[in-house]
């Protein structure tokens, strides 16, 4: 019984080295890519007072989830050295969660700027700048409002 795999358990996760292959992945330095393109682009607005810069993240991930191509993560992937299975694999379906709550915030945040509405513009370049910014930083606000609201969705249908 040398053998730690003897025991008959899965082993979910593989030997150190080994490839893991998740379908309906996006590596996570696309994802990366993308989130400092929102971050840089709000925070490039905000300082140079050209609201269009918005309009970078928001079409880019229009393309995203109405097409299924987002040219800045698709110009990110030239730039990636290793296979795309070696790098650590983010969810799609929560990406594109992800993505949906970001266009929502740039939209309205834009229209606010349109119609010299600052304190939406503002607040909604800021919602979307700081999950951005904090999803950089490791904690996925949009992850964990999925999470609930699936959570919500279970709970309510096994009550009926």
């Amino acid at each position: 019984m040398d053998d730690p795999r003897a025991d008959n358990r899965i082993n979910l996760i593989g030997e150190v080295g080994d490839i893991v292959i998740v379908p309906n992945s996006i590596p996570r330095p696309l994802v990366r890519t993308n989130q400092w393109m929102i971050v840089l682009s709000v925070l490039a607005s905000w300082i140079s007072g050209l609201t269009w810069l918005m309009l970078i993240p928001f079409m880019a991930g229009m393309s995203g989830v109405l097409f299924n191509f987002n040219p800045i993560m698709r110009l990110a992937k030239v730039f990636l050295k290793k296979p795309m299975s070696s790098y650590i694999p983010e969810d799609k379906q929560q990406q594109q969660f992800n993505q949906w709550i970001a266009i929502i915030c740039l939209f309205v945040s834009m229209v606010g700027f349109a119609l010299h509405w600052r304190v939406i513009g503002f607040v909604f370049s800021a919602l979307v700048f700081l999950s951005a910014l904090i999803a950089i930083c490791g904690f996925c606000i949009g992850c964990f409002i999925r999470f609930q609201w699936l959570r919500f969705r279970q709970r309510r249908q096994a009550h009926r």
